[in-house]
């Protein structure tokens, strides 16, 4: 958090950054990157604690499949997690006890990045089947009507239905071109780096009911918090990503983390007090592994910067249980015990979810 101190700086930075956001040039990046640290030198750095991984469940191990991204169900009963096999993928819908399988959702390559739960019972994606790119709607146990609750104009990548009906999107920009159906199919494959769109910038976008939007700020990953109001997402400033919230109708920006880091797949815990997220962040004071990724929570006044797990694997995609577990793909290894009480036969390297107990001071 920033102290007041600091906060001449904070309305310096934050005007400029305005300006310079859309920009891609080098000189941008690196006069964003030289007032991040201006900020950092002039404020106190935040309270950083660490909390042991050792105590990490391994939830769902299906021989020679990856699975990634776990969306908990309002009701805390399911997970929505993309599994992929054989370079085929799907949105499968998981016990969140136990991580079995149920069913699949939609195999549709564009819901890999966009499939979200709308309700305990439906799941919504974006897809351009019937011609065009739009948002659809179906039961999440795979049987029922799809439903498309949207149409869209330009090339989305991300997408929130609101419980009013409204859209939260984001919107890609071609830094040179066109986004080509190539480049889409690209994108939308499974990727730990979710953030990372090549010749592209990313917008946040509202959509209403009519369908007019509002261009809220540049970002991606962004997630609504549980009263509805506001949101957190991932913006990058210079050469590292920060979590920033914001207001749904694009006022009241804040910026919640610095460092000369990547701090990106934010997520909120059922009562709206912690924000889990992915990092490359080190403890404080120590040298940034550029792929040490790890997952940290903070709660949304910018303190109490928790690291919950610490190992060489890729830790990320968090997501917070109102039973008191975080839930989060890695690619740690396996071992024997874990792997034999899973009755997995066959291969168990690649991306698998995993799931820690909170630590005590989270509510």
């Amino acid at each position: 958090m920033i102290s007041r101190g600091g906060s001449n700086v904070i309305r310096f930075a934050f005007a400029l950054v305005a300006t310079l956001v859309l920009s891609s040039n080098a000189y941008s990046d690196d006069l964003l990157d030289w007032l991040q640290q201006e900020v950092m030198e002039r404020s106190p750095a935040a309270e950083t604690s660490s909390f042991s991984s050792e105590n990490a469940t391994l939830l769902t191990l299906e021989s020679g499949e990856t699975e990634m991204y776990p969306k908990i169900s309002p009701n805390g009963k399911h997970l929505l997690v993309v599994s992929g096999k054989h370079n085929k993928n799907r949105v499968t819908r998981r016990l969140l006890e136990n991580g079995d399988p149920l069913n699949v959702v939609t195999d549709d390559q564009r819901a890999f990045r966009s499939a979200a739960w709308h309700g305990p019972e439906h799941a919504t994606f974006l897809s351009d089947r019937g011609g065009d790119l739009g948002v659809w709607q179906m039961g999440a146990n795979g049987q029922g009507a799809v439903r498309r609750l949207a149409r869209l104009t330009g090339e989305f990548v991300e997408m929130i239905v609101l419980d009013s009906g409204e859209l939260i999107g984001v919107r890609l920009l071609p830094t040179s071109g066109l986004v080509r159906s190539g480049n889409v199919k690209m994108i939308n494959q499974l990727d730990f780096k979710n953030w990372k769109i090549a010749g592209n910038e990313t917008r946040l976008l509202h959509i209403g009911k009519n369908g007019e939007e509002s261009s809220l700020t540049a970002g991606v990953n962004p997630s609504i918090s549980p009263d509805g109001k506001s949101i957190v997402f991932s913006m990058q400033t210079g050469h590292s990503w920060h979590l920033f919230m914001v207001d749904v109708d694009g006022s009241n920006l804040i910026q919640l983390t610095n460092s000369n880091s990547i701090d990106v797949q934010p997520t909120w815990s059922p009562n709206g007090k912690w924000i889990a997220f992915t990092s490359n962040r080190g403890e404080a004071g120590a040298k940034i592994k550029k792929e040490n990724w790890d997952v940290w929570m903070i709660r949304r006044d910018g303190q109490h910067l928790t690291r919950l797990t610490s190992d060489a694997a890729h830790d990320g995609a968090p997501a917070i249980g109102a039973n008191g577990r975080v839930y989060y793909h890695s690619d740690r290894k396996v071992d024997r015990v874990a792997k034999k009480g899973m009755h997995a036969a066959g291969g168990t390297s690649g991306f698998h979810i995993w799931s820690l107990p909170l630590p005590a001071m989270v509510e």
